[in-house]
């Protein structure tokens, strides 16, 4: 503070007020230069103020509770709006010597001429003027005058119901948590009264005046802590700056408050100043850390927070004056990537592929997956029945949380962005530690939400950590008030039987393995490109499955003893293959019997494609001489061809045998031409026919049926359908059919109508119970044209299969059978008045391609249907446009239709 003599006896001063502890008492700070500026302390003189309240303080019989006088706060509120941050100017006219107190004047602005703040206390009625003696000096008449013009008034002191101007504060809140949880999150207006250190201030909650003791959320500063005497108080380095920071800011200034939380009597919360958060400037000024027991009740933006740290950080200020980065530097470019999921490892533990082709392993940064209770105790070998530890199914919940990451993610992009590298410590290696996301959401953020991984808590100095670890934080925090996973007190039990390799155990359970049919499973892990170990979780059991139909080169494996059986040729890409098609997706199995080690051999289908066929169609595999019992024989045949043609992967080195008798000799083609109608058309050109002498037997069947459900409907939802079950369903004109069940997913059933082969998918109320009066045969069968191949091509494939349908539909037709592969019956097709093959007029359209039969019965028709193909060329129809060529000759010359 300057000072610049007047008169001989009075020197004027300037300073900025920072604070006012009455309406007639203020303290006056001058210009900080390297530290907290000086203070002074002084009393307006020739008036006296009406007391304020003071706060009882705990365990102290000194001071006890009292209430404000009549005014008190209204003269405090006066000079607080008029003066508090603003500059003066001041005049000491005298000293009390016992007390050192001194009593002045104030001015608002740079010298005298501006308001005299004591006029203006005395006019509005907000203060006493002191009674002098008997010959007033002039500014103590001026003041009188202006006494007396308020008490004419009424105004303040001087009015009437002075009760009405005395505050009811509440000095303890009963129950803080209550009283937050009231509040919403919604700001309440405040006053700051007293600043204790930089993130803790004493503020009145308006307009109920609560007084509170708040500490702001997410952030520590420098404290001050007792000396070694007992009562002297000593600051931690830039204590004092840091509170000056606040109180230069905040102190007795109109704010709003967020509380968010309680910390023993303590509130927790947010200051909103019309500047910004003080929290944020506060870090960004290296006067405070973030700290993460209350960042998670931060109901703003706690990213600002961090990057406010950040900065600070960044230029060494103050606090972190001495830091340097705990974590090494990550290249920009290997920072953030996408990548393919192919592997849950662990509930923190991805695999994945990037776009590159590279596998890695990644971890998810900062939470910890379900453990055991006791981490200090070993895994045990075996539980308390002697049976195997498994970690997946014993740890709880280790389950739900690799099924949750499964179901979310395997087969899918994510986006990766690596926080921190974890070095290798003990017998861990190092870990690639990152926040992965999908469509927008923290993955590792939605599982800590489930209660399914806990969040790891760090030194508050340790910045390996996730870049969303305050969300991390409010995750959790969520799921343990809802009780949610590990913070419940269910705890998950999986039983299930594991019975790979155990003959005894596998006879056991084939009977209902077999008589399931299709089922569905996970696959679990991939030991070779026709080995698989699935999880079927109808039955609960773990199984060794081995693809059916098939001969696959086995990959490299361990052998009793120790060491490594190499691999077959192809081996180790078969089982790639395999992996990144399977590997912990939701299958289809059909199980057709064991072997004597107890694994069980059948079909598998992912996304309705037969394993056993893909792996052939790719060359990863033959046709095995069981595959002939199998309905699948004919496809695994034309694969195997096809891979052939190719020379694909093991039939590299193929060679074509030379057998002149290769073909059989049989007896000539049977011509025994049926009458039928088609009533569907597949995908695949397969398509179902009824016998026309059959119409009346199914004419009078339905008769019958529409009666009996008139005169008896069934009850909705007394039916309950299973896998293979012949029923009735109700289609969308309101009639019911005979139905087979081939698929049931919750409440959505899929149906094959049998009398007409039309799908559906339809709901279980839509079926009921088949009466015993109207079972037997189905009226239509299914059938597909002999001697024809569709085009890869997708546009002409379809084409082909309209314009088949368009030939047949509503059209009587003469059917033959002219050669069986499995239970699939192959036919050629008339029209009952022309007498034209339809077969033949598609590949003449060139919509389809000839299917080289060798059967010697089938050669005329053969050759028949060669000469509309070659006719079909030379006049370049449809699939023919561009020439006559095929799908291999395409890749060869670089081009492939889309």
């Amino acid at each position: 503070m300057s000072s610049q003599v007047q008169k001989p006896h009075l020197a004027l001063n300037w300073g900025i007020v920072k604070q006012v502890l009455s309406g007639d008492t203020v303290i006056i700070r001058g210009q900080p230069k390297g530290g907290p500026p000086p203070e002074r302390q002084l009393c307006l003189s020739n008036i006296i103020a009406r007391k304020l309240a003071r706060r009882p303080i705990p365990n102290a019989d000194a001071v006890t509770e009292s209430k404000d006088e009549p005014f008190a706060w209204e003269a405090r509120e006066f000079l607080r709006k008029k003066l508090v941050g603003k500059e003066i100017v001041f005049t000491v006219e005298y000293k009390v010597p016992a007390s050192g107190r001194e009593y002045g004047s104030i001015f608002l602005g740079k010298d005298t001429s501006g308001e005299n703040v004591t006029e203006l206390l005395v006019a509005e009625g907000f203060v006493e003027v002191r009674k002098v003696g008997m010959k007033p000096s002039e500014e103590q008449q001026r003041l009188s005058d202006l006494e007396d013009s308020a008490k004419s008034a009424g105004k303040g002191l001087w009015g009437s119901d002075l009760l009405k101007h005395v505050r009811d504060i509440k000095w303890n809140i009963e129950n803080p948590r209550k009283f937050v949880d009231s509040l919403h999150n919604k700001p309440v207006k405040a006053v700051i009264e007293h600043v204790r250190d930089g993130c803790t201030v004493r503020a009145f909650l308006l307009p109920e005046f609560q007084y509170i003791t708040l500490m702001m959320s997410g952030i520590r500063c420098p404290m001050f802590k007792v000396g070694d005497d007992g009562v002297n108080q000593q600051g931690e380095p830039f204590a004092e700056e840091a509170k000056y920071f606040t109180e230069s800011r905040l102190l007795q200034r109109d704010v709003e408050i967020v509380l968010e939380s309680v910390s023993n009597a303590n509130f927790l919360g947010s200051i909103l100043h019309p500047c910004g958060n003080i929290a944020e400037l506060l870090l960004r000024e290296g006067f405070a850390r973030c700290v993460d027991w209350s960042m998670a009740f931060v109901s703003s933006s706690v990213e600002k927070l961090r990057a406010a740290e950040k900065v600070a950080k960044g230029k060494q200020l103050r606090i972190w004056k001495n830091y340097s980065p705990s974590a090494p530097q990550i290249n920009a470019k290997d920072k953030e990537f996408v990548a393919k999921v192919t592997e849950i490892v662990n509930a923190d533990a991805l695999v994945v592929k990037t776009n590159s082709g590279v596998t890695k392993k990644i971890f998810l940064a900062s939470i910890r997956p379900p453990r055991l209770q006791d981490s200090n105790q070993p895994e045990p070998s075996k539980d308390l029945r002697g049976r195997q530890f498994r970690p997946l199914y014993d740890i709880p919940f280790m389950y739900e949380a690799r099924e949750f990451l499964r179901q979310k993610l395997i087969g899918k992009e994510i986006n990766i962005l690596v926080d921190y590298i974890q070095p290798p410590s003990n017998s861990f290696p190092e870990k690639e530690c990152c926040t992965v996301t999908i469509g927008g959401i923290n993955v590792a953020e939605a599982l800590v939400s489930k209660g399914l991984a806990t969040v790891v808590r760090y030194r508050q100095d340790d910045d390996r950590r996730s870049s969303r670890y305050d969300d991390l934080l409010a995750a959790e925090s969520k799921a343990q008030k809802g009780a949610k996973g590990l913070h419940g007190k269910e705890i998950p039990n999986h039983r299930v039987a594991d019975i790979s390799g155990d003959s005894g155990k596998a006879k056991q359970f084939l009977p209902f393995l077999q008589r399931a049919g299709r089922s569905e499973a996970v696959v679990e892990y991939i030991g070779s490109g026709s080995r698989l170990r699935l999880y079927i979780p109808k039955e609960t059991c773990l199984v060794t499955f081995l693809l059916a139909g098939i001969s696959c080169p086995r990959a490299s494996r361990p052998v009793p003893g120790g060491g490594n059986l190499e691999a077959e040729p192809f081996g180790e890409e078969a089982m790639a293959f395999t992996k990144e098609k399977c590997l912990q997706r939701e299958v289809e199995v059909e199980i057709e019997g064991m072997d004597k080690a107890g694994n069980f051999i059948g079909w598998l289908w992912i996304d309705n494609v037969n394993l056993s066929l893909l792996l052939v169609k790719e060359g990863f595999a033959s046709v095995y001489v069981t595959a002939e019992r199998s309905p699948h024989f004919r496809s695994l045949q034309l694969a195997e061809s096809e891979a052939k043609e190719r020379k694909a992967k093991i039939w590299a080195n193929y060679v074509e045998p030379v057998d002149e008798d290769s073909v059989p000799d049989t007896e000539d083609r049977t011509i025994n031409y049926v009458s039928v109608i088609i009533t569907e058309v597949r995908p695949d050109l397969s398509f179902y026919a009824q016998r026309i002498d059959k119409g009346p037997l199914l004419e009078e069947l339905m008769t019958e049926m529409r009666e009996e459900f008139s005169n008896n409907p069934p009850v909705p939802g007394s039916f309950t359908a299973k896998k293979g079950d012949v029923c009735v369903a109700k289609f969308v004109d309101g009639q019911w059919y005979r139905a087979k069940v081939e698929k049931i997913s919750h409440d959505a059933v899929s149906i094959i109508y049998i009398d007409y082969g039309n799908r559906e998918v339809t709901k279980m109320v839509n079926l009921a119970t088949l009466p015993l009066s109207f079972r037997g045969e189905p009226y239509a069968f299914e059938y597909s044209l002999a001697c024809v191949q569709l085009s890869k091509d997708a546009d002409f494939k379809q084409e082909a299969i309209r314009s088949f349908a368009e030939e047949t539909q509503e059209q009587t037709l003469l059917m033959n059978v002219e050669y069986k592969v499995g239970n699939q019956q192959f036919v050629t097709l008339q029209n009952a008045d022309t007498k034209e093959d339809i077969g033949r007029n598609l590949i003449a359209d060139g919509l389809l391609i000839v299917e080289p039969r060798k059967e010697r019965r089938l050669q005329k028709l053969v050759v028949e249907y060669k000469n509309a193909q070659e006719a079909a060329k030379k006049k370049r129809l449809n699939m023919w446009e561009y020439g006559d060529f095929l799908e291999d000759d395409a890749n060869e010359f670089g081009y492939q239709r889309t």
